[in-house]
């Protein structure tokens, strides 16, 4: 399986590809994660990448040949998904990292692949969604200048869910937004810091009071997120 990022600011994953779950994932050949510099698919001595939008505007916008030829060299036809980072897009969250994760597995984790177009500028040149047809997902309602940041969040967001990046699988299926459910709060030493103590149930040995004691976090926690948030 593979991530493929079309990037204008490659040398952004310089250190998320090498770090954390992710460096250990490459480093163990779950998945590779290849990032292509656009600019290394243009044809004039500038290398250029943008240019002004027609009808005027402020900001400049992606060409569209350099896209088409990244797309048409990197593409696995049979394998992959195209996904644009955009503010246009769907919201990223768990449910849609899970479905892509899921795909990943039934097209063969070996042969898929997820190809991850990062815009930047006032935007990418709508022929390029015209003719491509890819999915477009967003990470939130905010703006950031470039998708490097956003392709991250996604390749991280789903990555995580294939079996071997995480040291330990169960704490894969506790964490928050795993489920429907918010995950219940975490101590570790010093027993008391600053005044603030740790319950002491969690240091009382009884393992039963301890799993009856974090379900009813869970639901406290759930209970005043969704009131939060209006669910």
């Amino acid at each position: 399986m593979s991530f493929d990022v079309i990037a204008t600011i490659p040398s952004l994953f310089n250190e998320f590809s090498k770090a954390s779950v992710i460096g250990r994932a490459t480093q163990n050949k779950i998945f590779n994660l290849n990032v292509h510099d656009l600019r290394d698919y243009t044809d004039d001595p500038h290398r250029t990448i943008d240019d002004r939008p027609f009808g005027g505007g402020a900001g400049m916008v992606l060409k569209p040949e350099p896209l088409f030829k990244a797309v048409e060299n990197i593409r696995d036809q049979n394998n992959s998904r195209i996904i644009i980072l955009s503010p246009q897009g769907i919201r990223l969250n768990q449910e849609i990292a899970i479905e892509l994760a899921e795909w990943c597995e039934e097209k063969n984790k070996v042969s898929s692949q997820i190809i991850l177009i990062c815009g930047r500028y006032e935007g990418i040149d709508e022929r390029v969604i015209e003719y491509f047809n890819p999915e477009l997902l967003s990470i939130g309602d905010y703006i950031i200048s470039g998708g490097e940041v956003a392709a991250m969040v996604v390749i991280e967001t789903v990555a995580r869910l294939f079996k071997g990046v995480l040291g330990n699988e169960e704490s894969l299926a506790e964490e928050s937004f795993h489920g429907p459910m918010i995950e219940y709060p975490h101590y570790t030493r010093p027993q008391n810091f600053r005044e603030m103590k740790v319950p002491d149930i969690l240091i009382s040995g009884n393992h039963s009071e301890i799993r009856k004691w974090r379900e009813e976090e869970i639901k406290r926690r759930t209970k005043e997120w969704k009131a939060l948030h209006n669910k």
